[in-house]
């Protein structure tokens, strides 16, 4: 278990703190990225500018995610719904009756997906910048896994202090 490892044994010290020299360097580079102009993607909205929205969807008693062909078909009109550009899809299937792992990778990031049709659970992250609507999602995958019960966590990342 994680809990039970040291930062000794990950080869991480955690009391190591920036020189001061450095911490204006590191404060100057922010300062210049926070001054990017709107080609860089990032999202305003609400008085926020972040990098994006990262979306954490556990899909509860859901079905045919054994189906490597039905689960690229529901990234594919995932992607397709979020109005996000498709780069290439990668997906893995374990066994033939086991679960699929894989990632749609996208211009705007990713939808990765791991799926337990043993309990009919699936994990998919979905990360979106720019003008994606990673929202868009939620319903093509309630309707293509036909799940029980939907978890969505909403984060944004990159915020612009």
């Amino acid at each position: 278990m994680m809990e039970n490892i040291s930062s000794f044994q990950l080869g991480i010290d955690l009391d190591i703190k920036p020189s001061k020299a450095q911490s204006e360097v590191d404060a100057a580079s922010v300062s210049e990225y926070q001054a990017a102009d709107s080609s860089d993607h990032f999202v305003s909205r609400d008085g926020m500018t972040f990098a994006g929205t990262h979306l954490l969807i556990d899909l509860w008693g859901a079905r045919r995610l054994d189906d490597l062909a039905h689960v690229e078909a529901a990234l594919r009109e995932a992607v397709a719904a979020s109005r996000a550009t498709l780069l290439h899809i990668h997906l893995h299937h374990f066994t033939p009756n086991g679960g699929v792992s894989g990632v749609a990778v996208l211009a705007e990031s990713h939808i990765s997906i791991h799926t337990w049709p043993e309990r009919g659970y699936a994990a998919l992250d979905v990360f979106m910048c720019g003008d994606a609507d990673p929202q868009a999602t939620i319903p093509v995958l309630d309707r293509a896994f036909s799940p029980a019960r939907v978890e969505v966590d909403e984060l944004r990342r990159g915020h612009v202090k």
